[in-house]
C-alpha cells in the first residue's frame, strides 16, 4: 500500500533547481503549504561555476542549490529528495486536485502543481562529448564564452542542425576571432559559406570521429575520419537537443510542443502563458527550462517566481468562492 505523506499541500512543486525554488520559496512567503520534489538531477551539475546571474557569479551550481534550499525551508516548506523526490506520476483527483506518485513509493496530495522539472540534453552522436560536457563541450555563449575567449574554438555542424551552427559560429565570433565551423554531416550551402568567410569564420570538412585531449587533461581538438588531418581547438561547441523532463504532465494528458529555430528540431517543451507559467490544464503551472528551454538561470528564477505568484493569486480567488458560498449560505 502506498504511504501518503501527511496532510494536502496547497502546492507541491516538482522540481528543485532555480525556477523550482524560486517558486518554492514565493509560496511559502504568501503562507501557502508547499512540497518540493527534488530528485538531484540539475542541468548544470557539470559545470563548475554558473556565470552571468547577478550576485552569484563564479558560484557553484550546487552551492546556490544549497543555499536556496536552505532559504526556502526556512519558511517552513518541506523538500524531498532522492528517490523521495522523484515524481514518477500524476493523477486527477475527484475534486481536481493532484496525487503525486513518488519514486519510493510514497505519494503527495495537492490542490496545485507546479512543474519545473528542466531538460535533458541529448548530445551529439559523437565519442567522448558527453564526458566533457560542461567542461570545454559547452553550449551557451553567455555561460562559457567569457572563460574561453581568444582561444581557438569549434563549432560542430550536423545534418539536422546545420543552420543553428552558423547562428552559433556567428555568436560565439563576439568571444574569439578564432573560430572553425566543423561541417561533419551537414554541407553548407554558398550563402552559409559566405556569411562566414565575411566573419573569418574556416569551413572544415570531415565528418569528426572523437576529441583529442591532451595530457593536462584539456580538449586540444577534434578527430576527423577518412584520413584527414586533426582540427585543432580548446573548446568544442555543439547544439544538443533540448528534451523536456515532462513525464509527469504527458502522463496527465498535456502534450509536448516540438522547438525549432531555422527549420531544424531543437528539442521539446510543454506550452505555456508566457507571463504566469499557467498550462492548458486547469490547476498545472510550469517554469524554468521545461516550458523554455534557452532560458537561463535568472530568468528561470523570475519565471518560478512569476508562476508562483499567479498560482497563489488562482487558489485565492477559489477560496474567496468558496467563502463567499459560506457567507450566502450556499451550500452546493
Amino acid at each position: 500500500m502506498d504511504k501518503v505523506i501527511a496532510g494536502r499541500f496547497d502546492v507541491v512543486v516538482v522540481g528543485g533547481g532555480t525556477a523550482g525554488l524560486a517558486g518554492a520559496l514565493t509560496l511559502a512567503r504568501a503562507r501557502r503549504s508547499v512540497l518540493v520534489l527534488d530528485a538531484g538531477s540539475p542541468r548544470n551539475a557539470p559545470a563548475a561555476r554558473l556565470h552571468g546571474y547577478l550576485g552569484h557569479d563564479g558560484e557553484s551550481p550546487a552551492g546556490l542549490l544549497e543555499r536556496g534550499r536552505a532559504e526556502v525551508a526556512g519558511y517552513g516548506a518541506q523538500i524531498r529528495t532522492g528517490a523521495a523526490g522523484t515524481a514518477i506520476a500524476a493523477d486527477r483527483e475527484p475534486d481536481g486536485g493532484f496525487l503525486i506518485r513518488c519514486g519510493d513509493g510514497s505519494v503527495a496530495r495537492a490542490r496545485r502543481l507546479l512543474v519545473a522539472t528542466g531538460l535533458v540534453d541529448e548530445l551529439p552522436p559523437v565519442p567522448g562529448l558527453r564526458a566533457r560536457w560542461g567542461r570545454d563541450v559547452l553550449h551557451c555563449p553567455y555561460c562559457h564564452g567569457w572563460e574561453v575567449r581568444d582561444l581557438p574554438l569549434a563549432v560542430l555542424a550536423a545534418s539536422r542542425t546545420g543552420p543553428v551552427a552558423v547562428h552559433q559560429a556567428l555568436l560565439w565570433r563576439q568571444w574569439s576571432d578564432r573560430v572553425t565551423l566543423l561541417a561533419h554531416t551537414w554541407r553548407p550551402g554558398a550563402p552559409e559559406r559566405e556569411l562566414l568567410a565575411a566573419r573569418g569564420i574556416a569551413v572544415v570538412e570531415g565528418e569528426v570521429t572523437g576529441l583529442a585531449v591532451d595530457a593536462d587533461d584539456r580538449l586540444s581538438g577534434v578527430v576527423l575520419g577518412e584520413g584527414a588531418a586533426a582540427a585543432p581547438c580548446r573548446a568544442l561547441v555543439v547544439a544538443p537537443r533540448f528534451t523536456a523532463r515532462a513525464g509527469v504532465l504527458t502522463g496527465l494528458g498535456l502534450p509536448l510542443t516540438t522547438v525549432e529555430r531555422d527549420g531544424a528540431v531543437l528539442g521539446t517543451c510543454v506550452a505555456s502563458d508566457p507571463q504566469t507559467g499557467a498550462t492548458a490544464l486547469a490547476g498545472v503551472w510550469v517554469a524554468g527550462n521545461v516550458t523554455a528551454p534557452m532560458e537561463q538561470l535568472a530568468g528561470a528564477a523570475a519565471q518560478g517566481a512569476r508562476a508562483a505568484a499567479a498560482l497563489n493569486a488562482d487558489l485565492v480567488e477559489a477560496e474567496t468562492r468558496r467563502a463567499l458560498r459560506a457567507y450566502r449560505g450556499d451550500s452546493g
